[in-house]
């Protein structure tokens, strides 16, 4: 058995017309139920609109529950060197002590979460990151829409807009056949952007020289592991384990023997919040594109494989893991990036590694760039100054050539560099809370979402708790 291939002739054929369901009108339509649109669903119904949220799943929480990208990665600045800790702990050691340049609606969420057992709160002990339960994560966000009367409709694909005289119309696939929904401001929160370039907004995809983007994972998690085991492994080879990542030389001893093919050359995974857990992050396919049904057949196809190896080479070679075995993989394996839109203005590395500010900031970041090779092996990891941050500008989620479209998340406009940093969860759910805020206000003052004034969009973030400069 193998995956179809792209046919070697591309030919096109006209398909009938066909009607759709009306399914109603909102002020703000959200598209994408991860981190970004949770973001945007909250920003905009406590500025006070009519939100709805469309998600193509059966459940919320995006990359964070459907591809298992756990924990949350840090959104604290480094205002402190890292003191080694534990080095069996299985969270990042490298992280010194910070605070933090997200709030708002993560806050809320994270205190949610944290109420629930399904998180760790960040701290020095974490590396400021935050281990969290998938499962409850959908829970305790259905919850959270629910009681800010979000309306809900799941699944359903976004596979179009339209642009009418006086609002946006989406286009929806289901089960029930194909429905629209009107909208006087729409959110782009798939991550892809997809429904800024299917209304017209110009993009960018990879790095420069090549085009290439950021290989794909496939996460997955193992039970059954004995920490204790583990951490004794780890403590008396230090130089083979490096808070969540190593085991090198294990890894060349399998390669060397025929039982790894990796385009990596080292083993990454994290503690979660269940005891004898551990969330796994080595699959690596590379020269992929997540827009692309193709490639992302042939993703699936390699990162399966490439999980059953791994394993196999845990639980054979890493002290630990002998009674350990794959309880669940991501419905999809990972993307971590594709389009990027072109907005007003385009974030770029420098802006992120100056820590560059702006007086129309409405997020705020202090991840590292953080480039897995698009080619194989290797990762380029370069931290802000100690004690920095670097602002995100409302400009980058204005989509160029639209007026009802924001965009929010991995899919906002920067280079492939500066979304190396943006691209992680926090980061995401702030600029949707940007994009929630400013939707809901354009709504409220009869204006497109660029005429807003920054201010007012500032101002309304503030009071949400959002940290800005």
């Amino acid at each position: 058995m193998t995956h179809l291939m792209p046919p070697r002739v591309p030919r096109t054929v006209e398909l009938p017309p066909r009607q759709a369901l009306h399914a109603g009108t909102t002020q703000v339509l959200v598209i994408g139920g991860g981190p970004a649109g949770i973001g945007a669903a909250l920003g905009a119904a406590n500025a006070g609109a009519q939100v709805t949220l469309v998600e193509r799943y059966g459940f919320l929480g995006g990359n964070a529950t459907a591809a298992l990208v756990m924990p949350l990665m840090s959104f604290h600045n480094e205002m402190k060197q890292a003191v080694p800790g534990d080095s069996g702990r299985l969270l990042p050691p490298d992280h010194g002590e910070g605070e933090p340049v997200v709030g708002g609606v993560l806050w809320m969420l994270l205190d949610h979460l944290v109420r629930a057992g399904a998180a760790i709160r960040p701290s020095v002990e974490t590396g400021y990151t935050v281990p969290f339960d998938a499962e409850l994560f959908k829970l305790v966000v259905y919850e959270l829409l629910e009681t800010h009367e979000v309306r809900t409709l799941l699944h359903a694909f976004a596979s179009g807009v339209v642009s009418l005289p006086d609002r946006a119309r989406a286009v929806f696939e289901t089960k029930s056949g194909p429905l629209v929904m009107d909208a006087d401001v729409i959110v782009d929160c798939t991550g892809d952007g997809d429904i800024a370039a299917a209304a017209g907004a110009p993009y960018e995809i990879g790095r420069p020289e090549d085009g290439w983007t950021q290989p794909m994972t496939l996460m997955f998690r193992m039970v059954r592991f004995d920490h204790d085991e583990f951490a004794a492994y780890a403590r008396t080879h230090p130089d083979q384990w490096k808070g969540v990542h190593g085991l090198w030389d294990l890894v060349r001893a399998a390669t060397d023997a025929g039982e790894l093919d990796l385009p990596r050359e080292d083993i990454l995974f994290f503690a979660t919040p269940n005891d004898g857990e551990v969330a796994v992050n080595s699959t690596r396919v590379t020269e992929v594109l997540g827009t692309s049904v193709w490639d992302l057949t042939r993703a699936e196809f390699a990162a399966h494989r490439q999980m059953a190896q791994i394993a196999r080479f845990l639980r054979g070679r890493v002290p630990g893991f002998s009674d350990a075995y794959v309880v669940q993989s991501g419905v999809q394996v990972g993307v971590r990036e594709t389009r990027r839109i072109t907005g007003e203005y385009r974030l770029t590395g420098e802006d992120v590694l100056t820590a560059r500010k702006f007086d129309d900031a409405v997020a705020r970041g202090a991840y590292p760039v953080d480039i897995h090779n698009p080619s194989g092996r290797g990762t380029t990891l370069k931290r802000l100054p100690r004690g920095q941050s670097y602002d995100i500008p409302l400009r980058c989620l204005f989509p160029r050539d639209t007026e009802r479209v924001l965009v929010a998340g991995r899919c906002i406009s920067g280079d492939h560099v500066a979304h190396s940093s943006y691209r992680v969860m926090p980061i995401s759910m702030a600029t949707g809370q940007a994009a929630g805020v400013c939707a809901a206000l354009a709504v409220s003052q009869g204006k497109r979402p660029r005429d807003v004034p920054v201010g007012a969009v500032q101002d309304e973030l503030r009071a949400q708790g959002a940290s800005l400069p």
